[in-house]
């Protein structure tokens, strides 16, 4: 019988993921697409990093900074009593830096597409920047937050160097499904590994197919 466990903990671990970037990333991708400073393409740059950082690199530097003598880990450690690192939420603090350019990326798109005409109408009309922002920028780039959702969720699905390095193999913490093919491959049980594979696969092609049906619609 496949073991789901995995599964669940990596469907988990993507959708928080994806929440945290959708709330965090929705204010620097605005500063993004609206700044043309010297620093906007310096944080562009670093936002962009892990899509072409190969992942133990990500995952090595990641492990000193969340680690016990790290300085976000031995933050932790005074607070909570307890590691980042071979923790859950070490793992999500992994893969919001590994996803983030998936979801700012869509979302800087989606607003640089914006006509400034909509929100000039908006402060006419006597409202401030914030209730502009919300009101007219927010619904009109629907389509780059479905995107950036979508894909930060299925990017961190599928990760696998950071997450190791990060959280290691632990059953119900952090063992996530990509650890667990690995796994199965390392035994040489390959029908549980073609179980979960499947799933995965499954599931992304269901995940990008709707993603591109939703933007079509938008389009037409």
């Amino acid at each position: 019988m496949m073991d789901l466990a995995p599964l669940w903990l990596s469907a988990k671990l993507a959708f928080v993921t994806a929440l945290i970037l959708i709330v965090l990333g929705t204010p620097l991708s605005w500063w993004l697409s609206q700044n043309r400073s010297r620093w906007q393409a310096v944080v562009q740059a670093i936002v962009a990093m892990p899509i072409v950082l190969p992942p133990t690199v990500l995952g090595f530097y990641l492990l000193i900074l969340l680690g016990p003598h790290g300085a976000i880990g031995s933050w932790w450690v005074q607070l909570t009593g307890e590691t980042l690192t071979f923790s859950f939420a070490g793992l999500v603090i992994a893969s919001c830096i590994y996803s983030l350019p998936f979801a700012v990326q869509p979302m800087q798109n989606a607003f640089e597409s914006l006509s400034r005409k909509h929100l000039e109408a908006a402060w006419t009309l006597g409202a401030s920047k914030l209730d502009a922002f919300f009101s007219v920028a927010v619904p009109l780039s629907a389509r780059g937050f479905v995107s950036a959702a979508v894909l930060s969720f299925a990017h961190t699905l599928g990760e696998f160097g950071v997450v190791l390095m990060v959280g290691g193999n632990i059953p119900g913490e952090t063992r996530v499904v990509s650890i667990a093919i690995y796994d199965q491959v390392e035994t040489l049980n390959y029908q549980a590994a073609h179980q979960l594979s499947i799933v995965l696969i499954a599931f992304a092609f269901v995940t990008l197919f709707g993603m591109f049906i939703i933007n079509r619609r938008w389009q037409s």
